[in-house]
C-alpha cells in the first residue's frame, strides 16, 4: 500500500487556504478593531472569541451535512468551492469598512463590519469540517496519519505564506508613524491565494471518482470496520468502540486545554514572571511551530510502524515533561535561553506527534458515510477546549499567580494520558500487499 503523496498534497490545497485565512484573522482583526474601531480589550476579545463559540456549533452541522450531500462533484467540493467563494468576497469588504470608518466614524460603519464579520466567521465556518474530511474520504484507513502530516504540513505552508506576504507588504517602514494603515492590500493577496488553491483543488481533483475507489477498498477489508451498519442502513457504534470515542474526545479536549492555555497567556506570562518582551515570547513560538513543521511527517511515518496511540501517548508524554519544565526555566531564570529554545522545539515535536494521530483515529471509527460527522465530532470538542481554557486559565492566573501556568497546561496533558490508556479502537494497521488491487487505480486521477 502506497500513500499518492501528488494527490494528498493537492487534498491539502484547501486547508492550505483556510490556515492562511485564520493566520491573518488573528493578527490583523484585533488592530483593526483595538486601532480603528478604539474598542476596549474585553470587547475586541469577545469578537475574537466568537469563531471557537460559532465552531462548537456550524462545524459538526456542516460536516454532517456533506455527510447527507450527493452532487456530480461530490460530497465535500461544494462546501469547498460555496465557502471559499462567499468568504472571498465577505473579507474583502472589511478593510472597505475600515478604512471608511478611518476617514470618518459612525455607529453605522461600525456596525456593518461587525455584522460582515459575522456572516464571514460563518461562512468559513461552513466549509471546514467538509475540507479536512475530504482526507478521508480519499485514504485508505492505515495511510490515514501519513497523510494527515500532509495536510498539516500544508496548513503550515498557509500560514507561512500569510506571514511572508504580511511581511513584504507592510515592513516597519512603511506603518511607523501612520494614524491608520490601509490592510486592502493584504486582504487582496490572500483572497487571491484562498481562491487560487480552491480552483486547483477542484480542477485537480476528481472527488466522486477517488471516494467510489476510497469506499470499494473499505468493502473488500469488512476486518477494518468498527461499526455495525443496521438492517436499515443506519449505522451504529458497538458499545467499547463507542467508549473509546469518548475517551478519544476527552483526550482531545484535555490536550488543548494544557496546549492552548499556554499558547493564549505566554507572551503576558513572559511579560510577568520573566520580565521580557515580545520578541523572545515570539521567537519561542516560531522555535516550536519550526519544530512542529520539521516533525510532522516523521511522526506520520512513525505512527504507521508503531501505531497511531503509541505515537500519540509518547507525544502526551513529552509535551506535559517541557511544560513541567517550562516552569522551572521560567521561573529560575530572568531571560530566554537556548535551553527554553530547545525546550519549545521539543513542544512542536510532541503536539505534532498528538495533532497528526488525534484525527485519523476518531474517523477510524466510522464508516466512510460519516466521516463529516466524526470529523466534527473532533472539532467540537477542540474548540470548546480553546473557548475554555483563555477563561480558566486567565482566572486562575489572576487569582492565584502568573507562575500557574505551565503546571496548569502539565496537569491537563497528563490527565489526556490517562484517558487515551482507556482508547482501544482506532488505531489501524498496515496491511501487507494482499487485497489492494481495487485501490491501485486511485494513484491516477
Amino acid at each position: 500500500m502506497k500513500l499518492d503523496h501528488r494527490r494528498t498534497v493537492l487534498v491539502g490545497l484547501a486547508f492550505l487556504s483556510i490556515c492562511a485565512f485564520w493566520q491573518m484573522y488573528d493578527n490583523i482583526i484585533p488592530l483593526i478593531l483595538t486601532n480603528t474601531f478604539h474598542l476596549d480589550e474585553t470587547i475586541s476579545g469577545a469578537i475574537m472569541a466568537a469563531d471557537n463559540v460559532l465552531a462548537l456549533f456550524l462545524l459538526p452541522f456542516f460536516g454532517a451535512l456533506s455527510d447527507r450531500t450527493s452532487t456530480k462533484i461530490g460530497r465535500r467540493m461544494p462546501f469547498i468551492l460555496g465557502g471559499t467563494a462567499a468568504a472571498v468576497i465577505l473579507m474583502n469588504l472589511l478593510p472597505v469598512f475600515d478604512n471608511a470608518y478611518a476617514g470618518g466614524a459612525s455607529a453605522g460603519k461600525l456596525a456593518l463590519f461587525v455584522v460582515t464579520l459575522g456572516l464571514l466567521l460563518v461562512a468559513m465556518g461552513t466549509y471546514r469540517s467538509p475540507a479536512v474530511a475530504l482526507m478521508p474520504d480519499v485514504t485508505p484507513k492505515p495511510l490515514r496519519s501519513r497523510a494527515n502530516a500532509i495536510i498539516n504540513l500544508m496548513g503550515a505552508v498557509g500560514g507561512i505564506a500569510y506571514l511572508i506576504v504580511a511581511a513584504v507588504l507592510y515592513p516597519n517602514s512603511k506603518t511607523e508613524g501612520l494614524t491608520h494603515v490601509n490592510y486592502q492590500p493584504l486582504f487582496i493577496v490572500v483572497s487571491v491565494l484562498m481562491a487560487a488553491s480552491v480552483i486547483v483543488l477542484y480542477l485537480t481533483t476528481n472527488e466522486p471518482k477517488l471516494a467510489a475507489a476510497e469506499k470499494e477498498y473499505e468493502t473488500e477489508h469488512p476486518e477494518q470496520q468498527l461499526v455495525e451498519e443496521e438492517p436499515d442502513g443506519s449505522e451504529e457504534l458497538p458499545k467499547e468502540v463507542r467508549r473509546s470515542l469518548v475517551m478519544l474526545l476527552c483526550s482531545i479536549a484535555l490536550w488543548y486545554i494544557g496546549y492552548n492555555g499556554v499558547t493564549t497567556w505566554w507572551t503576558t506570562y513572559v511579560g510577568r514572571v520573566m520580565g521580557q518582551g515580545l520578541g523572545g515570547a515570539s521567537t519561542c513560538l516560531l522555535v516550536a511551530t519550526g519544530g512542529a513543521i520539521v516533525s510532522y511527517i516523521p511522526v506520520g511515518q512513525l505512527a504507521s510502524k508503531i501505531g497511531r496511540k503509541k505515537t500519540i501517548q509518547g507525544g502526551v508524554l513529552l509535551l506535559a515533561a517541557c511544560f513541567a519544565s517550562g516552569y522551572f526555566l521560567t521561573t529560575h531564570y530572568q531571560s530566554i535561553n537556548a535551553v527554553m529554545f530547545v525546550v519549545f522545539a521539543l513542544v512542536g515535536l510532541a503536539w505534532a506527534a498528538i495533532n497528526v494521530n488525534s484525527l485519523p483515529m476518531v474517523v477510524e471509527m466510522c464508516k466512510g458515510s460519516d466521516i463529516g460527522k466524526f470529523t466534527g465530532y473532533y472539532y467540537t470538542f477542540s474548540m470548546a477546549a480553546q473557548v475554555v481554557t483563555p477563561i480558566l486559565a486567565g482566572t486562575l492566573l489572576k487569582h492565584i499567580s502568573y507562575s500557574v501556568l505551565f503546571p496548569y497546561a502539565a496537569f491537563f496533558v497528563a490527565c489526556s494520558f490517562v484517558t487515551m490508556c482507556f482508547v482501544r479502537h482506532g488505531d489501524c494497521k498496515v496491511e501487507a500487499k494482499a487485497g489492494l488491487a481495487a485501490f491501485e487505480d486511485m494513484d491516477a486521477d
